[in-house]
């Protein structure tokens, strides 16, 4: 017989041992247990499904609504988020996920949520979304309980091992300096700035990624601006995601100058830096293949490695 019931102290451990017996391609430690899911100001233990049979944990599934606003007092309202499921490999294909699941939507939709997706959330998702190569059950679990696919980011990886600074983007820098532009670290007097860019300009996501990478303790040489005179147009980083040197990004120039090589001058200055520290190759986890930014990736060494599909659910 299984018994559903919610999140209670010490469930964690067994928690992260389930997750890295059925999500073996993306094992986890305690501590990013902890900190990605009970120290998010968002998490609520009843969103945290858990499935056990004779006393033993069988599944654990997370659901996720805003109770702390990105910025501003932008709750998201109406939204949800599922960040992570798993079931026991011998207890399969027995209704368990259903039966998480269920109990995940009921309790979201008692919040006033309309729609939920698989597994977009900021800050504190895992992976963007499904990867069908590695959990292709996961993904027709999801079809079946009534999601649909959105789109699917990529994630791209480059090694720096053979790695140099080109030629031709250093040319490059020098004809926009003529121009008035200017490449430099940021600098303490530059942070309000930046942040407010970063969320104006892209997401919250990214202005939060800043700020707590800089708290955490990454140096400001990890974080590179573009200035056109004295006014932010882009910028580059990199550790700034829990403290992982070798994830790039966040990473953007305003729309209004794009064009001009910025981007691609932003991205050789860090991943200079990275080389300068001995950091042996560089990735991140979300990006379009066919966007400008998937195709600067491309043209500058990177290639994808993983592939997501972000899925959706309207509760009706």
């Amino acid at each position: 017989m299984t018994v559903f019931r919610t999140f209670t102290s010490g469930d964690e451990r067994d928690i992260v041992s389930l997750w890295n017996e059925v999500l073996a391609f993306d094992p986890i430690t305690l501590k990013r247990f902890r900190n990605q899911v009970l120290l998010d100001a968002n998490f609520d233990p009843d969103g945290l499904i858990i499935a056990e049979q004779n006393g033993e944990m069988a599944g654990a599934l997370l659901a996720i609504r805003r109770r702390l606003p990105m910025s501003g007092i932008d709750l998201e309202k109406g939204t949800g988020w599922i960040t992570f499921f798993m079931v026991k490999p011998d207890a399969q294909r027995e209704g368990i996920g259903h039966g998480m699941m269920d109990q995940a939507l009921r309790f979201l939709k008692k919040q006033g949520v309309d729609k939920v997706f698989f597994s977009s959330y900021a800050p504190n998702y895992f992976l963007p979304g499904i990867d069908r190569a590695h959990y292709a059950s996961g993904y027709e679990f999801l079809m079946k309980e009534g999601f649909r696919r959105l789109y699917s980011p990529v994630a791209m990886h480059r090694s720096l091992a053979e790695y140099s600074y080109p030629e031709e983007v250093k040319g490059l820098k020098e004809i926009r300096e003529k121009e008035g532009y200017s490449f430099e670290k940021v600098g303490d007097g530059d942070l309000y700035g930046l942040i407010r860019f970063a969320n104006e300009a892209f997401n919250p996501d990214w202005g939060r990624a800043i700020r707590e990478g800089l708290l955490q303790g990454i140096d400001s040489s990890q974080i590179m601006i573009a200035k056109k005179k004295d006014e932010i147009v882009g910028f580059a980083m990199f550790g700034g995601y829990e403290m992982i040197r070798e994830r790039f990004g966040p990473f953007g120039v305003s729309e209004t100058e794009q064009g001009k090589g910025l981007g691609k001058i932003l991205l050789h200055e860090i991943l200079f830096s990275m080389k300068q520290l001995t950091i042996q190759g560089a990735w991140f986890l979300w990006t379009s293949e066919t966007s400008a930014a998937g195709h600067l990736y491309r043209k500058n060494g990177f290639t994808t490695y993983r592939t997501f599909e972000v899925m959706m659910k309207e509760l009706t």
